[in-house]
This record gives structure tokens, sequence and C-alpha cells, in this order.
């Protein structure tokens, strides 16, 4: 076969995308659900990891959490960036280019093997960052420890994104589930052998808590690279074909989609995590019922996130088959579905916010009660939080699928740094609302991204969006 020809034989000339909204619905279902599971499933992997610190010591949690807080930001901008292989191929197969393809997925590959090594020093380095920035040093020392045994999960991590975003272009959404509840077994085994020495391996704590981390994703790696290369469907893509043969036209499209990409989830989980040091600096009362909250908005953040995956998929194949209706039905189905979920969780939190936090802090503590009224206190205000939170990642995703990033790269950082931010610090330093306000302002950012880009996936056609050629 030569190293362009077409990699499948198209099934038929009718297209991916849909006509009709009951079409539409049914569709993004079907794609969205194992997505959605998957992304509970890649929760379920950081709760095993701090279950297994907490049984080493509170110290232990706690540099874990310290060493993720930014370590995290690292990989979601290489996963951010690297994403742009879904939109890219989605509309390659749109438009029956199946060349264009394996082109995306490779130059995606390399794209992640390049960002793996780039960004490799600055994980490496959190020790002298955090010193800088004043912390525990006890702390810092076994956060070092986590981080030098964790880095290396990097490269599979980056490129398994790549691969993922191949599958999901497909609608193989389903074998990203399997491959998501494999690693969360892998990483059970793995953080019961490395971390207390079990099965014949030494004890070796938080540093095994890290290099389970690492273990896991080259699991991952190695069940999605098996699973393709055993799927016909997906064999006759030859990805790995000529692999060193490297296309840097692609390569710089992915860079010049991606990057956006990358910069924008930053500039999201920055403010999330500004909004935790200044709960910090309220008091340790604001801050344990800052972090129940968020955990549990963060857990129905999970469906519209996988949702937002589905979506970029679905408006990408319009896109690539020049179907402008098919582009608006996938867009505002999406919207649609995100909303509605969000809105009977945010019934939920009003309702049900005194039992739901109930669950993460003892009430029969009492040195519990303060917090557990003030986590109370922030899911109300979550519960409103929530319906913005699913509609900015939705639009976001959507016009993601048309290539369009730079613009709402722009809108989220004036809507988080020049709206939430200001807004956050204002009321929960100045005002009596305190840690209340803190929310306050975040949901203010995000109402803010949330509306523009609603607005500017109204204005696609008038924008010219839906008349550009498959990027």
């Amino acid at each position: 076969m030569n190293e362009y020809q077409p990699a499948l034989a198209s099934s038929a000339d009718r297209p991916l995308s849909s006509q009709s909204w009951g079409t539409e619905f049914r569709a993004l279902f079907l794609l969205a659900w194992p997505l959605i599971i998957a992304q509970l499933a890649r929760s379920a992997l950081f709760t095993t990891d701090v279950i297994v610190l907490g049984r080493l010591g509170a110290d232990y949690v706690a540099a874990g959490a310290l060493a993720n807080a930014l370590f995290i930001c690292v990989q979601l901008f290489g996963i951010g960036v690297v994403g742009a292989v879904a939109p890219l191929a989605a509309q390659a197969l749109g438009a029956k280019d199946r060349r264009t393809v394996r082109r995306t997925v490779r130059s995606g590959i390399w794209l992640a093997i390049v960002l793996a090594i780039v960004l490799f020093p600055l994980a490496w380095n959190i020790g002298p960052i955090y010193r800088w920035m004043g912390q525990d040093p006890e702390l810092i020392a076994l956060a070092e420890i986590f981080v030098h045994a964790a880095i290396w999960l990097l490269p599979p991590a980056f490129v398994f994104m790549a691969l993922q975003s191949f599958l999901n272009a497909h609608g193989d959404t389903r074998a990203v589930l399997l491959i998501t509840v494999g690693g969360v077994v892998v990483n059970l085994a793995a953080n019961y052998a490395l971390v207390f020495g079990h099965w014949g391996f030494p004890a070796l704590g938080i540093m095994g808590s890290g290099l389970a981390t690492s273990v896991v994703n080259y699991a991952m790696l190695a069940f999605a690279i098996g699973y393709i290369q055993l799927n016909r469907r997906f064999r006759r893509y030859h990805i790995w074909h000529n692999f060193f043969r490297f296309d840097w036209e692609r390569f710089f499209t992915l860079i010049k989609i991606g990057l956006p990409i990358g910069f924008m989830l930053l500039a999201e989980v920055a403010l999330f995590t500004t909004a935790s040091l200044l709960q910090g600096w309220l008091g340790k009362d604001e801050l344990a019922a800052h972090s129940v909250a968020l955990t549990i908005a963060s857990l129905a953040f999970m469906v519209p996130l996988g949702l937002s995956q589905a979506t970029t998929v679905r408006v990408g194949i319009a896109l690539g088959e020049k179907n402008k209706v098919g582009i608006g039905h996938a867009g505002w189905a999406a919207l649609v579905m995100a909303l509605g979920f969000m809105a009977v969780t945010a019934i939920v939190f009003f309702v049900f916010a005194h039992p739901i936090v109930g669950l993460f802090l003892n009430s029969g503590m009492s040195e519990n009660q303060a917090p557990l009224m003030l986590a109370a206190s922030f899911l109300v205000v979550a519960g409103l939080f929530q319906l913005f939170d699913g509609a900015q990642v939705t639009m976001a995703a959507a016009l993601r699928g048309m290539s369009d990033t730079n613009m709402p790269l722009i809108i989220a950082l004036v809507g988080y740094w020049l709206i939430g931010f200001p807004v956050a610090w204002w009321l929960g330093m100045h005002t009596p609302l305190r840690g209340t306000g803190v929310w306050f302002g975040l949901m203010a950012g995000l109402a803010a991204v949330a509306t523009v880009l609603t607005v500017r996936w109204a204005m696609r056609e008038r924008l010219g969006l839906t008349m550009r050629e498959p990027s």
C-alpha cells in the first residue's frame, strides 16, 4: 500500500453527521456515555492514590496534594495540546480523507513525545519552585520523591491522548472506557505492590505511589496500541508505517490548534488553584470546606466533560462534510444535554447540600461543624456554578470542533482573570461573604466565559467559522 493511499474504503457515501435532532441526540449520547464513565474512572485513579497515601499518614496526603497541584497543570497542558488530534481527525473523517487522519495521528504522537521532553524539566524541578513559594520543606521533600517517580508518565500519557483522540473520532469510545477501567485495576494492583511492599516488591511508600502512577499510564498506552493493532478497522491505517517520515506541515498545524487548548485548560485550572489559596488565607475551615465542595462539584463535572469530547468529534465530522445543519445540531444538542444534567445536579445541591457534605465530613466531630456549614453554603452556590461550568466546557468543545481555539482562549483569559479572579478576591477578602464570596467569584468567571462562548457559537455562520476548510 502506498504511504498516502486511503487506508479504508468508505463504507458508504452517507454522511456521518445528522440532519435531524432526534438522530443527533442519539448519536451524541451513544458516543458520549462511555467517555463520561471513562472520566469518572479517571477520577477513581486519583481517589485511589489519595486513599493509599492516607494509609501512610496525613503528611503524605498533603505532600501528594502539593505535588499534584503543579504536576497536574503540566499534564493537563500537554494533554490539551495533543487533544487537537480529535477535531482534526474528525474533520478529516467527515471529508473522507483517510490519508489526513493517518497524518494527524502520526504527527500527534510525535507532538506528544516532543511535549514530554519539553515539559520534563519543569515538572522535575517542582522542589525549587515550591521552595521559592515558601512551602513547608518536609512536604516539599516528600512531593519531590513522588514527582520524580511519577514524571515518567508524561510520554505514555500524552501518546495515549493522541490514540484516544483517534478512537474517539471513529466513535469507538467503548474501547476508551474499557482501557480506562483496565487502568484503574492496574493502578490498584501497582499501589498495593509498590507502596506497601506486597508480592515480593519492596515497600517504597510515596515513591511507590509515584511509580504506580507511571506504570498505569504505560499499561493504558500498551492496551491502546494493542487494541488498534488487533482491530482490522484501525490496523489498515498503518499508523506506524514510515513513522520516522516527519510531517512538518501537520505537526505545526497541531501546534497551532493545540496550544490555545492547552493554555485555556491552564487558565481555568490556575483560577481554581488560586481560589484554594484564597480559601487557605481565610482559614483552615474555609479551605477544608472548599476542598469538599470542589470535590463534589468536580465529580458532577465529569459528565459534561465526557460529553464535550463527543461534541468536538460530532462538530468536526459535520464540518468535514460541510454540513452546516449537522454542525448546528451537534453543538446545540450537546448544550441541551449538558444543561439538562447540570440543572438536575443543581436541584440536588440546593435540596440536599447538608446530607451530601456529611458524606465527606463526620458530623459527629465538633471540629467539623464549621466546615460542614461552610461546605453546604458553598455547594448551594455550586448549584448555579454547575450550569455555567457545563455550558462553557460544551461550547468550547463545539468551537474546537471547527478548529476555533484562539478566540476562545482570549475569552477564557478575560473571563477567568479579569472578571472571575477580581470578584473572588474582593468578595472573599473584603466582604462578610468570605469563602462563599470566593465561590461567587468563580461563578462570575464561568458565567462570563459561558455566555460569550455561547454567543460566539450562535454567530458561527456570521463569523465564517462554518465555511472553513478542514484543518
